[in-house]
């Protein structure tokens, strides 16, 4: 029996796609995340943007080509929003939200719409097996913050945390080279007391790269920076959340800091680790924002210097405090969208040349285009053509752009 796990959306998605996958081995069947025919699948869906949830139902059909009569299980973000939307599609006969995918192997031989009421953690629900280089783990879920653009509290409920027994007792499981600690809302971590920083510190000794997930500007300090400066091996590589450089527009989109906190914040980062890649999340035309306010982030994103942005034109939840107002023309918004592209490949092509002829310590993953390729600790794609084992740190230089990262040359052990 096959059975695919395809997932759309965030890297929590991806960790709980790997913890679907893990769950249907120990069933028997012969598992892959890519799409190809099989007898069962899995779709890990999202609602973060409305295009995002059309996707997510796209996905059914994208799934039949392969097997018209497949037995297809939906379950995410977007069906916690919108489960008749899935359930009314001829080959899907059961459907969970997002806050049930532990739920799903006690349910698989079920039909109908299993939807959780309660905001609960299940430690049992692990995520990868150890196969990959990079396992993602899952420290946190839920979210307090209720931006006013934001539907995912309302689908994955409030914050809630996981032990840090359970969690060392999962990297001991992977053993990873690379370990991404992550969560819908990662900076919000607290297990009985601990925080982030006290769960950095408790994981200190592992011998692996330790990558984090998107953070929150209140994270941010020095008991938090000098904590991942006791790791092993920390990568170098804060991605945090800035979503416009306008306070008014900050303030509508009911975000806990100024403009000038979240620069302030970078140069905090940058004292501690001057060379580190910071990356961000952008809207452009959100329903408030001015061309005075777009060009306030414009002005922020120039002066932050990022590594990378991740930046997306406004989409309208319904359900949310936002949504109940006016939205800006489609044309309005592509044109932000389009000028924060343009900052977002000049941002990305300043900092790869600002790292070009320096040594970094890359961990190479798979073979692509005749190259072995990985990630460097501040992310940056590393191609080279030499023959070097995989999973195992490598020593690089830098040499000169290519596609969507850099070649490097493997420098020999001293």
């Amino acid at each position: 029996m096959k059975a695919v796990v395809f997932t759309l959306g965030c890297k929590v998605n991806q960790c709980e796609s790997a913890s679907l996958m893990e769950g249907l081995r120990n069933l028997g069947y012969e598992v892959t995340d890519q799409l190809s025919p099989a007898d069962l699948y899995i779709i890990n869906t999202c609602a973060v943007t409305a295009e995002a949830e059309k996707k997510s139902r796209q996905a059914v059909a994208r799934v039949e080509k392969f097997n018209s009569h497949a037995k297809i299980i939906i379950t995410g973000c977007a069906s916690e929003h919108s489960p008749n939307d899935f359930f009314d599609k001829e080959n899907v006969y059961l459907v969970t939200g997002a806050k049930s995918k532990d739920k799903i192997f006690d349910l698989i031989n079920n039909s109908g719409i299993f939807i959780e009421k309660e905001d609960l953690y299940s430690e049992g629900f692990f995520s990868a097996n150890g196969e990959r280089t990079r396992s993602y783990v899952k420290v946190q879920d839920g979210c307090n913050n209720f931006c006013s653009y934001c539907i995912v509290p309302y689908l994955r409920g409030r914050s809630r945390s996981r032990s840090i027994e359970g969690i060392k007792a999962e990297i001991e499981k992977l053993n990873p080279v690379e370990a991404v600690i992550t969560g819908i809302n990662l900076s919000d971590y607290n297990y009985n007391g601990a925080r982030l920083a006290d769960l950095l510190l408790a994981i200190k000794d592992y011998d692996m790269r330790v990558r984090l997930g998107s953070l929150e500007v209140g994270v941010i300090d020095e008991k938090f920076l000098d904590a991942t400066t006791q790791l092993k091996d920390f990568a170098p590589h804060f991605h945090l959340s800035l979503q416009s450089g306008s306070n008014s527009v900050l303030k509508s989109m009911n975000r806990k800091y100024t403009a000038e906190e979240y620069m302030e914040k970078v140069v905090l980062i940058r004292r501690f680790y001057p060379d580190c890649a910071i990356t961000t999340d952008i809207i452009a035309g959100f329903f408030s924002e001015n061309i005075s306010d777009f060009n306030e982030t414009v002005s922020l994103v120039e002066k932050v210097e990022f590594a990378d942005i991740h930046c997306f034109a406004y989409s309208k939840r319904s359900g949310t405090v936002a949504a109940k107002f006016k939205d800006l023309p489609g044309k309005i918004k592509k044109e932000r969208l389009d000028k924060l592209l343009e900052l977002k490949a000049e941002c990305r092509k300043n900092y790869i040349n600002k790292n070009l002829g320096t040594v970094q310590e890359v961990i190479p993953e798979e073979y692509a285009d005749g190259y072995v390729t990985g990630y460097t600790g501040n992310y940056i794609r590393v191609y080279t053509d030499k023959n070097i084992d995989l999973n195992k740190k490598q020593k690089v230089r830098l040499k000169q752009i290519y596609n969507d990262g850099v070649l490097a040359e493997v420098l020999k052990e001293e």
